[in-house]
């Protein structure tokens, strides 16, 4: 067996049965699987993170449906290579009766001019398209050819999935090489590959081939973790994932949770993210989700964001890091967010409502004459700074948008509240 082809493309698989984790799509009741027997194949797009097996399902639905396989990658091809695979396949479809395979690895970086250049001939079905693509397609494919096309979902491989893949990574690699190595554990390998299979093979390969003149033959975590040096995480921070780490970030904090706050942080800052995004975004949820059972979030926050853009990388971590523990084990209340939500629907639901009489300026006489600014009680002058008067045009009097929180600090605002306002709070 020949030595020198990666054993990450040694292993890959030939048919839906050594497909490892992705069961809903090639079991017995998969949906691709039902496909390839009803020989009902249409254009689709495999989603999932990377080493998944969007490129090798692409490879087997073309060998099982007797398909000539054209491939593309977005990355280095143009409208006018796409072209001309649509004009081969075109001549292909006249001899075998079957429209061939066009695969696009990393559809998402085809601009719109390029995914547009498609249409044409998958509407005349001059071709099956199938896309990989590592971002939602929702927001990166264009909607008339994702209406053309079928979308399935890959799902990163679980620990058992990946540990398996390991032993039989490591199994292959003894047959290739002629060793009887051993793995000790399967940790180092699973936390390094990020659920993706391909890296977990390369890795496995690229720890066996440093001890391959040795005489060990017992390989444990410590040494995986030399050959490795660190796990890498894996985060695009230019992707989807960008948007569902954030919105975790968030949750947790919301959630009151200052461990998984933390644990999203590291994930950002490991991948790069941009520290003012992260900063920003923990400002938003001070107003939002903090609000007036804690004021104090909110110039926290706004601190925390001054720093950051004084101090830098790497140190702006410490700052963020102290920020969202706050944040987390803060005290929450919604009640200013839920309160001009209601308030900026209610504008629109009743348009512009007069403001009262008493509530004008009167910087004319005309103006006085009209009873501008007549009864109009000066707070300040009346005991307590505070004189019951109605501030809300009349039409909607009585309205009440603020509700105080159930919390320590809104408890003793609404007190205050229903002792100046009679019960209206």
């Amino acid at each position: 067996m020949n030595q020198n082809i990666p054993l990450a493309e040694l292993l890959r698989p030939k048919n839906l049965e050594e497909v490892l984790g992705q069961e809903h799509l090639t079991g017995e009741s998969g949906t691709i699987r039902k496909m390839l027997e009803n020989d009902a194949l249409g254009s689709l797009i495999l989603w999932g993170p990377p080493g998944t097996g969007k490129t090798t399902l692409a490879e087997i639905i073309s060998e099982k449906s007797g398909r000539k396989f054209f491939k593309l990658s977005a990355v280095s091809s143009g409208v006018k290579d796409v072209r001309d695979v649509i004009e081969e396949a075109k001549k292909q479809n006249l001899f075998s009766g079957k429209s061939p395979i066009l695969f696009i690895d990393e559809i998402h970086r085809f601009n719109k001019s390029q995914q547009d250049s498609l249409l044409h001939a998958v509407e005349k079905g001059w071709i099956v398209l199938i896309g990989a693509t590592t971002e939602n397609p929702s927001f990166e494919v264009v909607s008339a050819l994702l209406s053309r096309s079928q979308v399935y979902i890959l799902k990163p491989l679980g620990f058992e999935k990946l540990e398996e893949l390991s032993e039989i990574s490591l199994k292959k690699f003894n047959e290739i090489h002629g060793t009887a190595f051993v793995l000790k554990d399967k940790q180092a390998f699973i936390q390094y590959s990020g659920g993706d299979a391909r890296k977990l093979i390369s890795s496995v390969e690229l720890v066996l081939n440093q001890f391959k003149n040795s005489k060990k033959t017992e390989i444990s975590n410590d040494d995986v973790m030399l050959v490795l040096q660190e796990t890498m995480a894996l985060y695009d921070k230019n992707g989807e994932m960008h948007y569902d780490i954030i919105s975790a970030f968030i949750k947790s904090m919301r959630g009151s949770d200052p461990n998984a706050a933390v644990y999203w942080l590291a994930r950002m800052l490991v991948g790069g993210e941009d520290i003012k995004f992260i900063a920003r975004r923990m400002l938003i949820l001070a107003a939002e989700d903090i609000g007036l059972a804690n004021p104090n979030a909110l110039v926290m926050a706004n601190n925390c964001f001054q720093a950051i853009n004084v101090i830098g990388n790497p140190e702006a971590r410490i700052i963020l890091s102290e920020t969202a523990v706050y944040l987390a084990v803060s005290p929450k209340s919604n009640s200013a967010y839920t309160a001009i939500n209601e308030a900026m629907a209610f504008v629109k639901k009743t348009g512009n409502l007069p403001v009262p009489l008493h509530l004008r300026n009167a910087p004319t006489k005309l103006m006085k004459d009209l009873d501008y600014g007549k009864d109009y009680k000066y707070a300040h002058s009346h005991q307590g700074n505070f004189a019951d008067l109605e501030f809300l045009p009349e039409e909607i009097r009585g309205t009440s948008f603020y509700r105080p929180g159930d919390n320590a600090t809104e408890k003793k605002i609404r007190d205050e509240l229903v002792k100046k306002w009679k019960g209206k709070y």
